[in-house]
């Protein structure tokens, strides 16, 4: 586990705007500065990067972290992983790791340096062959896509990459997954006579390859084994090179050739992106999700496209959030993208896009093409296939939506589809409302202590209302700043350790609000000695309205000694509030 200390080191060291800027470039706007989001679309720039607060806000769609919220965010990595990023850039070393994960990050800085010298070799010798640049011309590609996505060559020999390493029966060569040793103890290459596609992870390292045979063979196309830096299920082809287009269409397309996205985007369709000879993983789209609004998968029409499509159906029930939507476009008989782009051209291929079956049609159109809808039989055979896929949906709004649609076709009521289902309400009576203090003052408190979070050690938390979601903010901020011990920790730490907490959302609106409005530095404590004034008020009041309305019940002989004595004082204080007025 990393530690808070680091995070924080970490945090101080990496200047948000120097990072953000990077990738989006920004232009100062007074205090802060601006940009279009890089994560929706917008055509007037909404998307604010605060230099002194280290933190940057989208006023059009909501996001909101710091240098390590956007990390993970634009490029899709882990927190670990952006973490590291950002360790390598500060020139720091991420401490406190366990001696494995020291060596593991040392064998995979090795095999990194490995496939990037393969990745060089390959592209170097498909320069010098004649065959393979016919091969690539005739399949429509320029050399400005070849350099694009880095294509290759593997020669036909058994060991050509004997040409690019000194020591070919390195072991490292084998987990690479560059070099494989027969039985007889022979070593040889793993791609001969391939066109060879570079897989890029999100840093842009080689990680592995994809080889295309040239003539007829088998494998038609084969796949570097999952080695320590590559794992089939959390990785695509051509991300990088799609991002760009990603983020400005807010679309990403999924097919399932390497080809198939060289072809696209050879024709201007950039936004394309291929699985690595597997089914698409609920990580796959939980990656691609986190880059675009709406994600569409495009397969063949045929048997073989429409189960692929169903697993990735399956695999998208639980990771699909609110406000984003996946789809699925089906390609004529005969026809992969690769041809269908060729023959008919860009606007074709993105009208299918366009017009592609929204996920709920597509779910009960495959289930109720299994059923008889003329039977009794029939429907609630329907119900029965649709409850276990139903129940994973994690879009309530979404999920309604197919429950309504299922009732239709079943001929049951939508209450009746929800029980047979065994579906959990979807919305939640809200809690008893408590007569505390109001949240229109929390909220410039929270700002308050955002602002200056060393006033957290002069609120008396048993002020704070139980029922409000500002109150459960500021009571976790503050126990937050507690925690971080004599150091005060600033903002972005602060939302680094209430990373996922309930309260996130609320921390995030507020220092969005304090990123418009910050309270002048001379002004801060007055504003805050003013609102303990208000919440003790408050409190008070409350105090006074409990006592009287049980004084009113029972009478006064019904208070405890200690009850009479809070009432006596609750009166005091009322009366020199009056006074004082």
């Amino acid at each position: 586990m990393i530690p808070d200390s680091f995070i924080q080191e970490l945090l101080y060291r990496v200047d948000v705007v120097d990072l953000i800027d990077g990738y989006v470039p920004l232009k100062k706007t007074g205090a802060n500065f601006a940009a279009c989001c890089p994560f929706h679309s917008e055509k007037s720039p909404s998307f604010t990067v605060s230099p002194s607060k280290q933190f940057y806000h989208c006023f059009g769609c909501g996001a909101h972290g710091t240098a390590i919220g956007f990390l993970m965010e634009y490029t899709g990595v882990g927190f670990v992983d952006a973490v590291r990023e950002l360790a390598g850039r500060a020139g720091l070393q991420v401490p406190d790791e366990p001696r494995h994960a020291a060596q593991h990050g040392r064998e995979a800085q090795a095999l990194g340096d490995i496939m990037t010298r393969a990745a060089k070799f390959y592209y170097e010798q498909l320069k010098a062959s004649e065959r393979a640049v016919s091969y690539l011309k005739a399949r429509g590609v320029s050399g400005e896509i070849a350099r694009r996505f880095g294509l290759g060559y593997a020669p036909e020999g058994w060991q050509s990459l004997a040409g690019a390493f000194d020591d070919y029966e390195s072991a490292e060569l084998q987990v690479a997954g560059l070099v494989i040793r027969n039985e007889q103890g022979r070593l040889y290459d793993r791609f001969r006579d391939r066109v060879m596609f570079p897989i890029i992870n999100q840093k842009g390292e080689v990680i592995a390859f994809g080889g295309r045979v040239l003539c007829q063979g088998e494998p038609k196309y084969l796949n570097s084994p999952e080695t320590p830096l590559f794992e089939k299920g959390r990785e695509v082809f051509g991300l990088p090179q799609a991002r760009a287009v990603i983020r400005e269409t807010g679309t990403a397309i999924v097919v399932e050739g390497y080809m198939d996205v060289v072809a696209l985007a050879q024709h201007g369709v950039g936004n394309t992106v291929a699985t690595l000879g597997t089914a698409t993983t609920p990580t796959h789209v939980h990656k691609l999700l986190r880059q675009a609004e709406c994600l569409v998968f495009c397969f063949d029409g045929d048997a073989a496209g429409r189960k692929a499509a169903w697993r990735a159906l399956e695999n998208s029930l639980e990771t699909l959030p609110e406000q984003k939507s996946i789809g699925f476009a089906f390609l004529p008989d005969g026809e992969d993208p690769d041809s269908f782009v060729r023959q008919g051209g860009a606007e074709a291929f993105r009208r299918l896009i366009v017009e592609a079956m929204p996920l709920s049609d597509f779910l009960l159109r495959e289930l109720a093409g299994h059923c008889d809808l003329s039977s009794a039989e029939g429907r609630a055979r329907l119900v029965a296939v649709a409850k276990p896929l139903i129940g994973r949906l994690q879009s309530p709004l979404l999920r309604l939506q197919v429950v309504k649609r299922l009732a239709q076709l079943s001929d049951f009521s939508q209450a009746e589809v929800e029980r047979l289902c065994e579906l959990r309400p979807l919305v939640r009576a809200a809690p008893a409302r408590v007569p505390r203090q109001a949240p229109s003052l929390l909220r410039p408190l929270l700002r308050l202590l955002l602002q200056k979070p060393e006033l957290a050690s002069g609120l008396p938390l048993d002020l704070l209302p139980e029922h409000s979601a500002e109150g459960r903010a500021i009571r976790l901020l503050c126990e937050t700043i507690a925690g971080g011990g004599a150091e005060t920790l600033a903002y972005p730490a602060l939302l680094e350790r209430l990373r996922g907490s309930e309260c996130e959302s609320v921390l995030h609106t507020a220092a969005a609000e304090l990123m418009q409005q910050p309270f002048a530095e001379d002004e801060i404590d007055t504003e805050f000695s003013g609102a303990l004034g208000q919440l003790r008020d408050g409190e008070q009041r409350r105090v006074f309205a409990l006592l009287q309305d049980k004084i009113q019940k029972l009478g006064v002989s019904g208070l405890s000694s200690d009850e009479k004595e809070q009432y006596l004082q609750a009166l005091g204080a009322r009366g020199r509030s009056r006074e004082t007025k």
